[in-house]
């Protein structure tokens, strides 16, 4: 009986034996898909479709740029005071009525808001009265001069009447400037109404009133801000190291968060004079056309300065490269699964790009995502 129990229990060690050879042997012919050496160079690399490598890697392909300076530059949009008009009231009042709303387009001398405003009233009163007592004081200046002549009247009383009308016509031209002061030819009398016009076409951008508010001269925000939202300016604030690096009339490329894959062009027009003391740097502004009204003013940008009229250059993104020693290498995609390691010589190395020399050519297709997976693999298969 122990004989028979011992036969059978070799034999199902043996039968374990020969299932876990046969395991083994299944698995090691079939090993999982890796890369392996092309025959067209040791610099290259292919993978089996659905390779889960592939899965790893993200391609991008070239464009041509032009190359900057710098690296790009904090920058925050802002009005282009050339086409801006701030509107306040010249004189104190309250509002009666709003005939404007922010986004509306208005044309130049259109209705903004209607102000009850009784200064308004009595300088147009002013006006009034002293027309009458200029036309008073030459009537009677006309009949001093026929006394006079006729010998009816002495020197100095033809001479007291010639200065009334002198000093008539001083205060008539004091009350006509002062209303001339307060209309600007923005405004119109209805009732004594003071009526406030744009004084340029645009869009109103903003509004700071309501009905029945109270407003003076001197309030320190304008009542609306109208501007031409197609023309913006961009400013620049310019580290001190970097100023022998912009120049007037210089075009540069404007980007901003709201738009990644836009590039504004714009050009700069004035360089400050002064260097702020405690930030160490200058203030740059450039103008901007802005016709399809993507930018908003106050939006943050970033603004990269160009390198003149040269030849523009490859970009790509720093995960692309692979640094060995003093040389920068990029993975080129050949055909779906083939990748090619390249020699590449770079220009301006910025914080996320670069721009490269020579090496690549516009339309190639380089691995941003998983080059450090390629280059692992190309050393195993060395």
């Amino acid at each position: 009986m122990v004989k028979r129990t011992t036969r059978l229990a070799l034999a199902l060690l043996a039968l374990v034996a020969i299932i876990a050879l046969a395991w083994r042997s299944m698995h090691e012919s079939a090993p999982p898909p890796r890369a392996v050496a092309a025959a067209a160079g040791p610099k290259e690399l292919r993978f089996a479709p659905g390779s889960p490598q592939l899965n790893f890697i993200k391609v991008e392909p070239v464009v041509l740029l032009p190359e900057p300076l710098l690296d790009p530059l904090s920058a925050r949009v802002a009005y282009d005071e050339n086409h801006t008009a701030r509107v306040s009231s010249p004189i104190a009042g309250r509002v009666t009525r709003i005939l404007a709303e922010p986004g509306d387009r208005v044309a130049a001398g259109q209705l903004l808001a209607v102000l009850d405003a009784p200064d308004f009233a009595a300088a147009i009163a002013d006006v009034d009265k002293s027309a009458a007592d200029l036309q008073l004081k030459q009537r009677a200046f006309g009949r001093a001069g026929e006394l006079f002549q006729a010998g009816v009247i002495a020197r100095k009383d033809f001479e007291a009447t010639e200065s009334d009308v002198r000093q008539s016509e001083a205060e008539h031209t004091r009350a006509k400037q002062r209303l001339r002061n307060l209309d600007r030819g923005l405004s119109r009398s209805a009732a004594g109404a003071f009526e406030l016009r744009a004084p340029i076409a645009g869009v109103v951008a903003e509004r700071s009133i309501n009905p029945g508010v109270e407003v003076r001269p001197d309030l320190p925000n304008p009542l609306f801000v109208i501007t031409d939202p197609t023309h913006l300016w961009v400013i620049v604030d310019l580290p001190e190291r970097n100023l022998g690096a912009v120049k007037l009339k210089q075009d540069v490329v404007v980007e901003v968060d709201a738009y990644p894959k836009e590039r504004f062009p714009a050009k700069v027009t004035s360089i400050g004079e002064v260097l702020d003391p405690a930030t160490r740097r200058v203030q740059v502004r450039c103008i901007l056309d802005n016709p399809k009204r993507l930018l908003k003013p106050e939006m943050y940008a970033r603004v990269t300065p160009l390198a003149g009229k040269q030849d523009p250059l490859p970009r790509i993104a720093n995960s692309a490269l692979i640094t060995e020693g003093l040389y920068s290498f990029v993975f080129v995609e050949k055909e779906p699964g083939v990748f090619e390691r390249k020699r590449v010589e770079l220009g301006l190395q910025g914080r996320s790009v670069s721009y490269v020399k020579s090496g690549l050519t516009e339309g190639a297709r380089v691995v941003t995502g998983g080059a450090l997976l390629l280059n692992s693999e190309l050393a195993s298969v060395d």
